[in-house]
């Protein structure tokens, strides 16, 4: 009789075949987590965000976020998930992302900007978990369009939720998305993203006319 494999098994021989290969599906599954939008009034242009980190390489004392060029980043805060530590953040900014060596990954420029998050430095055969929170405020990325809010973003996590202010209803979504409503009554998308490479996501919404239900 052919054995046959189970799937989970498939997938670990496919990754482990070639060279570089392995890494790659632990990245992935690394990055497996997902990042929620909570949308501010459309007015403001921010939105407020948390995802979780894992850390498992031995060593590694901070987590560097990156911050998009355009967008402004406020209220930046951290906990280590495993005991419950609130930890230290700063933000950073040209020079001082050099002066404080950090690394990016890319070069620094004058208008760089980078949140950096500091923990204990990972123990050997140990890992970490943080849960991290800021506040963006970008006015290409959310605005008003006459009566319409607009978020435009490209998403390259597996998982994203966008959370909508509260009183305002879909009308459009360039890419699907499981749309459900949260316990106080706002709209809420899912996407699920099963590429290696970004989402355009572009949602537009309107305000619930006075009067009207949930």
């Amino acid at each position: 009789m052919k054995k046959v494999l189970p799937l989970f098994a498939l997938v670990l021989a496919a990754g482990a075949g070639a060279d570089g290969q392995e890494a790659r599906w632990t990245d992935r599954a690394k990055q497996d987590r997902e990042i929620v939008y909570f949308l501010l009034t459309p007015e403001t242009h921010a939105f407020s965000l948390h995802h979780d980190y894992t850390e498992a390489k031995e060593g590694v004392d901070k987590y560097v976020n990156v911050v998009r060029k355009g967008s402004t980043v406020s209220k930046p805060s951290a906990v280590l998930l495993d005991t419950g530590e609130p930890l230290a953040t700063e933000t950073l900014k040209g020079d001082e992302i050099a002066k404080a060596k950090v690394d990016l990954g890319e070069e620094v420029r004058p208008d760089s900007e980078a949140v950096v998050v500091r923990f204990p430095a990972v123990g050997k055969g140990r890992s970490s978990r943080i849960r991290i929170a800021e506040t963006y405020t970008d006015p290409k990325s959310y605005r008003l369009e006459g009566e319409e809010l607009v978020f435009d973003r490209s998403f390259g996590r597996p998982r994203n939720a966008v959370v909508l202010p509260a009183g305002w209803y879909v009308t459009g979504c360039s890419i699907p998305a499981t749309v459900s409503e949260t316990p106080d009554g706002r709209i809420r998308l899912l996407f699920v993203n099963p590429r290696p490479d970004e989402i355009a996501v572009l949602i537009r919404a309107r305000r619930r006319p006075p009067g009207s239900p949930r």
